[in-house]
This record gives structure tokens, C-alpha cells and sequence, in this order.
């Protein structure tokens, strides 16, 4: 189902896939692609695509989303010599395309956009089994898109981060599916210390290690008095 917040329409197609589009007809997606969540899916309407990590670069997964024009921002660290399942630079994409960094900020026409760090905290709760983070510091980023005048936030492949608590949040789209970022508990508790307008989890059920009870996380997040619903893909 398409969820509306203010002036946005919001679509979770799954995975770390999400469409926003604004009523002035500004298209965003955040991460498309992978595990199936797009096959079907080519409506390669979309004015911004956010990539931010290598586990959420998929090349098939832009082209099914960004129109001729569109413009593609890629974190810097993004390299498909290191993806074995790829092998097409972000350069080499028939898009602009730019690289961001952590903590930046533009105006892209219309959009407000800025980055915020994405990591697992070495020997935390996110991590192998030698302590090391799946999601190192440096590899990835968050993007917050300001689009008709809401602001909304998607982490990406994180834990929650004491940055995070200081943003001026109206959409929340946090991970909630563990094993490799904030799970279900540490995401509605965040959500609490944010206080954002809605929030809306996803990246959770891809796969099974993914599986989290979102029921409960809705029942968390409602007890701390803020707006939560369920788009399920």
C-alpha cells in the first residue's frame, strides 16, 4: 500500500527499496534492488536514487527505477571490483552520477539532501564472530531528502548512532531486522529519542536473517507516543 505523510507518498517495495514521491512530482528511491524486490518492476521514474553501501549497489535495480536524467549519488567507498556479484562500475552507469561522503549536505534543485555515518560499532551486537562490524566506519552513509517539506531519514546499514538523536526527523525509515544493523528494540528506542512524525521500518523479512516480529516493534514504538505504521512490501 502507498502511505502518505504530509505532502509524500511513501512506497517501502522491499528490502532497502523505497519510493518517495512528493506532490510537485519529485520522484526519490533509496536503494533498489536486490533479492527479487524489484523483478516486475521498471518504472525508471526516478528524478534522485540513493546508494549507500556496496551491499545495496545494484545496477539492475537503478536502471529498473532512474529515469534517462536522473540523478544517481553513490557513497564513495562503493567499488564493484569488491562486489562479486557485479562488475559495473557506478561511473560506467548511463546516469549522473556522483559520490557522496558521511556528514555532507547539497540543494539538488527542488531537494534538500544530506549524509549521516552508517557503521557497526567494533565488538558490539552487529558484528562476526571475531568482533569485527559487518558494516565498518567509512563504508557507507544515511540520507535524509527533504521533499515538499518533509524530511525523511533512511540510516541505511547501521547501528544506531548517537548522531542520529540530534536530527530534525519527520519520516524515520529505520532497519528493524537485526544481525547486521539496530534490530527491532534498538530502532523503537531511537525512535523515541528522535521523535519523528512517523515512523515506517523496513529492511526487515528479506530473508531469514532478516525475520523480526514487526507487530511488536509497531506496539514499541506506539507505547513511546510516536506515529508508527506498516507498509509491507
Amino acid at each position: 500500500m502507498t502511505v502518505r505523510f504530509g505532502a509524500v507518498a511513501v512506497d517501502w517495495l522491499g528490502y532497502a527499496t523505497v519510493r518517495l514521491e512528493g506532490e510537485t512530482g519529485a520522484v526519490v528511491y533509496t536503494d533498489p534492488g536486490r533479492y527479487g524486490v524489484l523483478d516486475g518492476y521498471d518504472a525508471r521514474d526516478g528524478d534522485l536514487v540513493l546508494v549507500t553501501h556496496d551491499d545495496h549497489y545494484d545496477p539492475e535495480g537503478i536502471r529498473r527505477v532512474a529515469h534517462d536524467d536522473a540523478l544517481v549519488l553513490v557513497h564513495e567507498a562503493v567499488d564493484a571490483a569488491d562486489i562479486d556479484r557485479v562488475d559495473e562500475q557506478p561511473a560506467d552507469l548511463p546516469f549522473e552520477v556522483e559520490r557522496v561522503r558521511e556528514d555532507e549536505s547539497f540543494v539538488l534543485g527542488p531537494l534538500d539532501l544530506f549524509t549521516t555515518p552508517a557503521y557497526n560499532e567494533p565488538d558490539g551486537p552487529y558484528t562476526r564472530e571475531d568482533g569485527t562490524p559487518y558494516h565498518p566506519e567509512g563504508e557507507g552513509c544515511g540520507y535524509g531528502v527533504i521533499i515538499d517539506g518533509v524530511c525523511a531519514f533512511w540510516p541505511g546499514d547501521t547501528d544506531a548512532l548517537p548522531v542520529h538523536e540530534g536530527l530534525d526527523v519527520d519520516l524515520f525509515l529505520p532497519p528493524i531486522g537485526g544481525s547486521f544493523t539496530m534490530d527491532r528494540r534498538d530502532a523503537a528506542a531511537l525512535a523515541g529519542r528522535m521523535a519523528p512524525g512517523l515512523v515506517l521500518p523496513i529492511h526487515y523479512d528479506t530473508f531469514p536473517a532478516l525475520e523480526t516480529d514487526a507487530d511488536a516493534f509497531v506496539v514499541d514504538v506506539a507505547n513511546r507516543g510516536v506515529p508508527v505504521v506498516l507498509d509491507e512490501p
